[in-house]
């Protein structure tokens, strides 16, 4: 138990990044790496286009017209292969397309929708699209440099290093492609894709500020102003913390973010208050929250949670009926819990750079966060002792680990479960079976 529990140590910090947002967004995009793949071959094309010139041209002012030659026989039959990788890129493209496509429809039927984007954001995925398009994209460039003029003498391109270099990004194509079937055979198992949730989990907390317990943070003072949205409708994706800092800094004021980042904002819902002076204008607010269509990970602290539960609720309904996996779900929300069992919730403080707040911002607390990774499995586990005696053992190790101020939503949820138990079990042979703690359920 002691190696355990040193595993579950404090999380370490680090600096949000300027960029963190726009890097973030750009990662649950699927278009940014193959537009920059394909704006990038064309540049490199033409940096070999002009060395191939200058090969040509060196020869020809030199008067070696038999290597010259020699080279227009050999980027004569290099045309045929360039030829045919060209063709066979588009046949590779919809295969992986279609790959994706039943792996992302698999994924989201058996576990849960909400995990289709781990396919977007996937690098392998985007990098394998990205290098077939920019090989298809550099046959096609390399294709019109060929010189119909068989003549040495009035040769004016020899499309040799474009021709390697297009032989060289059907070698990476290759490469690639092994790399990306075996990356989404592993995404399409549940164990790969919930220790997926769980590290983006980890990631997102040691991203976060050491933040104030109890609350909200005293000193603030009254609101003496509010910000409201103004945007369109959508769920709070993140908020650039960078930003916020910086005009709080430069107004002299404090920000306190009102909704949670995945809470719903409609028009005119206030999101900012301020406290200690007047409002900052709008333009200097600009971008500085983002709204989008769904939850991310980016500064979501409980989306990994809610992923899970939504995995061992799926695992758990009578169309799938798979326990099991709702065992595996729980191992994961036990592990989060446990790393954050020790760390305060509630608020998190940003700061400048003399240590002065300027941004106070919500994050989910101890009883809710325990609330999200239990209750609704609990609800659903009554009639399945695999998960209820993994429920059970769940509870115990978190009791051994949170302090004794965190230790009521746990016992609370262990009698609730117990309580479900004792009206659903027929027998007491079932019942003591069913309440017996087991890590593996039924191991």
């Amino acid at each position: 138990m002691s190696d355990w529990m040193v595993t579950q140590g404090p999380l370490p910090r680090r600096r949000p990044r300027v960029l963190s947002p726009l890097r973030e967004h750009l990662r649950d995009t699927f278009w940014f790496a193959p537009t920059a793949a394909m704006v990038g071959v064309f540049v490199v094309w033409l940096v070999a286009q002009e060395l191939d010139a200058a090969l040509v041209r060196s020869l020809q002012d030199d008067g070696d017209y038999d290597t010259l030659a020699e080279l227009l026989r050999f980027a004569d039959d290099a045309k045929t292969v360039v030829s045919a990788v060209g063709s066979a890129m588009m046949t590779f493209i919809g295969v992986v397309f279609s790959i994706s496509l039943v792996a992302v429809q698999m994924a989201s039927g058996q576990f849960t929708p909400r995990v289709v984007r781990l396919f977007v954001r996937s690098r392998i995925t985007k990098a394998t699209f990205a290098v077939f398009l920019a090989t298809f994209v550099l046959t096609l460039l390399v294709l019109t440099s060929y010189d119909s003029n068989p003549d040495p003498r009035a040769a004016t391109s020899v499309p040799l290093v474009q021709s390697v270099l297009t032989l060289v990004m059907v070698a990476l194509s290759l490469l690639l492609f092994v790399m990306y079937v075996n990356a989404t055979l592993r995404l399409m198992r549940i164990s790969h894709v919930i220790a997926r949730i769980a590290a983006e989990s980890f990631r997102v907390a040691a991203l976060m500020p050491v933040p104030t317990g109890g609350g909200e943070t005293p000193g603030l003072g009254p609101v003496t102003a509010w910000v409201a949205h103004d945007g369109h409708a959508g769920v709070l994706r993140d908020v650039h913390i960078a930003r916020l800092v910086r005009v709080a800094r430069g107004h002299g004021v404090v920000l306190r973010l009102v909704p949670r980042i995945g809470d719903f904002l409609v028009p005119g819902t206030p999101v900012l208050a301020v406290h200690g002076g007047a409002a900052p204008p709008r333009r200097a607010l600009r971008y500085a929250l983002s709204v989008g269509v769904e939850r991310t990970f980016h500064q979501d602290l409980a989306f990994g949670l809610r992923q899970l539960s939504d995995i061992g609720l799926r695992a758990m309904s009578g169309a799938i009926n798979d326990p099991t996996t709702a065992v595996q779900a729980l191992d994961r929300v036990v592990q989060i819990l446990a790393t954050l069992s020790r760390r305060p919730l509630d608020t998190a403080v940003h700061r400048d750079r003399r240590g002065t707040v300027r941004l106070v911002q919500p994050v989910p607390g101890w009883t809710e966060l325990v609330d999200l990774g239990f209750a609704e499995v609990r609800a659903c586990a009554a009639g399945t002792p695999q998960v209820t005696r993994r429920l059970l053992a769940a509870f115990d190790d978190l009791l051994l680990l949170v302090p004794p101020e965190r230790r009521a939503p746990l016992l609370r949820h262990r009698e609730l479960l117990r309580q479900a138990v004792e009206r659903t079990a027929p027998t007491p042979a079932d019942r003591a079976f069913a309440l017996l703690p087991d890590r593996q359920g039924i191991g």
